[in-house]
């Protein structure tokens, strides 16, 4: 099983980003996918969440508004779309699915 994200980088506050996770070796339209951030010297925050036919999302109340998932199970992927990104928002971004988690993308929001 593997989960590669990719789409971040360093984007000046305001900016937007779209995340994106591919998914291999797993019935990738089975699982609830998750995006997780994990800043220096804090813990892991679940900031969003998408189940198996993408009719259900969750949003972390400290991110609502301005963070969107989504998945597309013909390519296997999901997405995490980020809004008016602000300097707390950097962090390493994971996705996961059940106990899967990729090695994540870094985002840096700094002007």
């Amino acid at each position: 099983v593997q989960l590669v994200e990719s789409g971040g980088g360093l984007v000046q506050p305001g900016g937007s980003l779209r995340l994106s996770c591919a998914a291999s070796g797993l019935t990738f339209s089975r699982y609830t996918i998750s995006w997780y951030r994990q800043a220096p010297g804090k813990e892991r925050e679940l900031v969003a969440s998408i189940n198996s036919v993408g009719g259900v999302t969750n949003v972390a109340a400290s991110v609502e508004g301005r963070f969107a998932i989504s998945r597309d199970n013909l390519e296997n992927a999901a997405y995490l779309q980020i809004h008016n990104l602000k300097p707390d928002d950097t962090a390493v971004y994971y996705c996961a699915a059940d106990l899967y988690r990729g090695l994540g993308t870094q985002v840096t929001v700094s002007s």
